[in-house]
């Protein structure tokens, strides 16, 4: 079991949880919307849960049921940061992004 961060750090990524934890397990590039935890570092300590201002990191089984798809991308990123990247998009689309002309 992991932590696991959720879709309230989309186009936020306050870096508070990476200054915190213990095992540097969250990670994020420039081009991500969101920060990542990797559940093979992740040593379920919780640091980073207080210090995230929108309330965005919940332990894998506390998760709410209408996130848990973050769960997976958590896990996805890992393995295949386009693919993670792509179900972020789909379940939040960028606002302003192929606005039609009025």
């Amino acid at each position: 079991m992991s932590y696991v961060i959720t879709e309230t750090c989309i186009d936020v990524k306050d870096m508070s949880c990476v200054d915190v934890c213990p095992v540097d397990c969250i990670h994020a590039s420039d081009d991500d919307r969101m920060l990542y935890i990797d559940p093979a570092e992740c040593i379920d300590c919780g640091a980073c849960v207080d210090p995230c201002p929108v309330d965005a990191i919940y332990a894998e089984e506390d998760v709410p049921a209408d996130q848990q798809s973050y769960v997976e991308i958590n896990r996805l990123y890992f393995k295949d940061r386009a693919g993670a990247h792509r179900r972020v998009e789909e379940l939040r689309p960028r606002v302003g992004t192929d606005v039609s002309p009025t």
